[in-house]
């Protein structure tokens, strides 16, 4: 009971804000249900569909292959697949991580693993369409010139400040999703 406790106490602390929060606004305490209820009907609809995706990928692609085109010794090709896989995702970005346990499950490099989460957040395909029609041509390309290298640089940066004794927890945790 302590440790189901432990697991979800965060919960339970905003639960119960949430309820004292509500003796004094109830207008506020039916906002942030009607929101809540809204944000966990989007993620049924999202999660599912990823996570048969991921069975599909763990299933069809062999850690071999994975590793030889997105692992250590991958160089530019591990890059661009990074970065192409990412921003051809469709989704919320918490839907990248669950696909990014994967990739390092598979032996994907931890650059490439960074550069695939930037690149699910920042350069998704349809987001860049929408750019075109609405902010027009210039801006999209402009901001997805930016993004790109943006992308790349950073994931550099963080691969080589995180320790190397946190890059095998975070791998060993994916060895276990």
């Amino acid at each position: 009971m302590k440790k189901l406790f432990r697991r979800y106490r965060n919960l339970v602390i905003v639960l119960a804000v949430l309820a004292v929060v509500s003796y004094f606004n109830m207008e506020f305490a039916a906002s942030v249900f009607s929101i809540s209820k809204i944000q966990v009907k989007e993620m049924m609809l999202v999660i599912p569909p990823i996570f048969i995706l991921l069975g599909l990928l763990d299933v069809w692609i062999s850690k071999e292959t994975m590793s030889y085109h997105m692992g250590e010794g991958s160089g530019l090709k591990g890059i661009l697949l990074a970065l192409l896989i990412g921003s051809a995702a469709a989704g919320p970005l918490y839907g990248a991580f669950p696909v990014a346990a994967v990739f390092m499950k598979k032996g994907v490099k931890f650059s490439n693993v960074l550069i695939f989460i930037g690149a699910w957040s920042t350069t998704k395909i349809p987001m860049f369409l929408f750019e075109i029609a609405a902010l027009g041509p210039a801006f999209a390309v402009t901001r997805l010139l930016i993004d790109i290298p943006g992308v790349i640089i950073i994931a550099q940066l963080l691969s080589l400040t995180v320790s190397k004794k946190e890059v095998d927890r975070l791998y060993e945790n994916a060895q276990n999703f």
